[in-house]
């Protein structure tokens, strides 16, 4: 695993310090890896251990589920007149509105309520300008751009960031 960090230290460290650093660093990573592995592996095990019940339990529910629902929306009328949800021993069930959102009248589409929403509610109409660094980067080699960008008061600059590679132990 790479590690990089910008941090910069004015120390005098000797070579012989460096190399130990370096080993402790490579057995830390090293050893970390192991416990990972050891944890995913685990996690695995306990997870085929109750695969074969969780996916009983789900088909479970979701055929509960399906009945709770078909009884509610066949008892609609009577039984949420006055409220939204009803409770029992085991829960609740009901209806909720979900989140409010937009959707076109049968015979329109969104071009043509831009072009209304233009008209009749232009303040609800957004208009987005932003640079395109992603263009400009691209083209910072190309002269037409490389000698506006300072004009603009643009400079394209690379951070240098330190990482270590730990070796893989034999």
């Amino acid at each position: 695993m790479k590690t990089r960090n910008q941090k910069k230290t004015a120390i005098n460290i000797n070579i012989a310090q460096f190399e130990e650093a370096m080993a402790r660093y490579a057995e830390a990573e090293q050893r970390e890896a192991e416990i990972n592995k050891s944890i995913e592996a685990d996690v695995n095990e306990l997870m085929a251990e109750y695969e074969e019940e969780l996916k009983c339990l789900a088909q479970g529910k979701n055929l509960a589920f399906g009945i709770i629902q078909a009884y509610c929306i066949n008892n609609k009328e009577s039984l949420f007149a006055s409220r939204r949800s009803i409770g029992t021993l085991h829960g609740k069930a009901g209806f909720r509105l979900g989140t409010p959102r937009l959707k076109t009248s049968k015979g329109s589409n969104w071009k043509k309520v831009m072009e209304e929403l233009k008209t009749l509610l232009p303040d609800y109409v957004r208009i987005t300008e932003e640079p395109a660094k992603d263009k400009l980067l691209a083209d910072r080699h190309k002269e037409h751009v490389a000698t506006r960008l300072i004009t603009l008061g643009l400079e394209v600059v690379q951070d240098e960031l330190f990482y270590i590679e730990a070796g893989k132990a034999a």
